[in-house]
């Protein structure tokens, strides 16, 4: 890879890893795991678990390395993986806490569904893209999410809700529920 990998951005490093250059992992991986954990941490509740899980979410993203897309941000694209990763664990061993089960302050209606493909938001407006991204992949209250985009908390919960809504028929074009 030419220059120094520790300055690059994700998606170069991303591009560069789907080139074959290993080094752009180590860099993903030092950059990204320490978030990841957290994330599963809070969400598992035990170590071990959270220590499987994420592993297996760094061998679904070495195995799906060639779906990314450059144009996407990087961060969201791993977090997919890692949400996905964690629901598929979670439904394997039968096991459901508290933070899975939906909570409409604190958690994602879409953790109890598989994890939506970031290309999918491309068929949203840009406001409910950001306010998704926001919501599901920074964690952000709707309250900080209306402060960043200037709408008020009513008007962010409805352009989630409607985004999501919108998602859902993607994922079901055939608009029937399961």
């Amino acid at each position: 890879m030419n220059g120094n990998t520790a300055d690059s951005t994700d998606e170069g490093l991303m591009e560069a890893y789907q080139r074959g250059e290993s080094q752009a992992f180590d860099v993903l991986y030092a950059r990204h795991s320490p978030r990841v954990y957290g994330y599963l941490r809070n969400r598992l509740h035990d170590r071990a678990s959270a220590d499987d899980v994420l592993q297996m979410v760094f061998l679904k993203f070495h195995a799906a390395r060639h779906q990314y897309k450059s144009s996407l941000p990087f961060l969201p694209w791993l977090f997919t993986i890692c949400r996905s990763v964690l629901i598929d664990q979670i439904r394997a061993t039968g096991r459901v806490t508290e933070t899975v089960a939906f909570d409409e302050e604190r958690d994602s209606p879409l953790e109890a569904r598989p994890a939506v493909d970031l290309v999918n938001l491309e068929a949203l407006s840009p406001d409910q893209q950001r306010a998704i991204e926001m919501r599901y992949y920074q964690e952000k209250s709707f309250g900080e999410i209306a402060k960043a985009l200037k709408i008020s908390p009513a008007g962010i919960r409805q352009l989630v809700s409607r985004g999501v809504r919108r998602l859902s028929q993607i994922l079901r074009p055939e608009g029937g529920r399961k």
